[in-house]
């Protein structure tokens, strides 16, 4: 199961685009609505979540993705359950993705020591003890971190591929007239 984490000021095609890709790529996913079902993204456009924070089941995690936007990271910083999640999913090996100011959640919580990753420019003193690079998407280990809105669909496919191969992946992004 794929957990994308929707808190109140959530950059939305962040989590709507990989949201898409994944379920294209007939990967189980579900929305997790942070305090409710229904959650409004930063550009006030509201999404109704399929289940709420309190409905998390960590063992059945396959990945973790957390979109960007303010406040919506700082709302998915906050949260327990969005905290222990990402937690389990690390230390079982999981995919960890993170998009746009979302990465320094991972900073914070020291799980990119001695990793390369990359964020929303100004986030970048957040991403503690990481190597900091300018790539659009970065995937190193479990863990993969994007850039912002603009390479959403490049972060989508990097956590798609990441679960399902190269193959099927690039005959998904064939369909869908993807050329990035």
């Amino acid at each position: 199961m794929v957990y994308i984490f929707l808190a109140n000021g959530f950059e939305e095609c962040e989590a709507l685009v990989p949201l898409d890709i994944l379920l294209r790529g007939d990967i189980e996913v579900k929305t997790v609505g942070i305090g409710g079902l229904e959650i409004k993204g930063t550009h006030n456009i509201t999404v109704i979540a399929d289940i709420t924070d309190s409905e998390v089941v960590l063992k059945d995690i396959d990945a973790v993705i957390l979109p960007g936007g303010m406040p919506g990271t700082d709302n998915l910083e906050s949260n327990e359950t969005v905290n222990k999640a990402i937690e389990y999913a690390n230390e079982n090996g999981k995919l960890v993705c993170a998009i746009c100011a979302a990465p320094k959640i991972l900073g914070v919580m020291g799980l990119l020591k001695g990793k390369s990753a990359t964020c929303f420019p100004s986030f970048e003193k957040n991403l503690i003890g990481a190597e900091v690079t300018t790539n659009s998407v970065v995937k190193d280990g479990n863990i993969i971190t994007a850039k912002g809105a603009g390479v959403a669909f490049e972060f989508g496919f990097t956590v798609l591929e990441s679960l399902i191969g190269t193959d099927k992946t690039e005959a998904l992004k064939n369909q869908m007239q993807y050329g990035g």
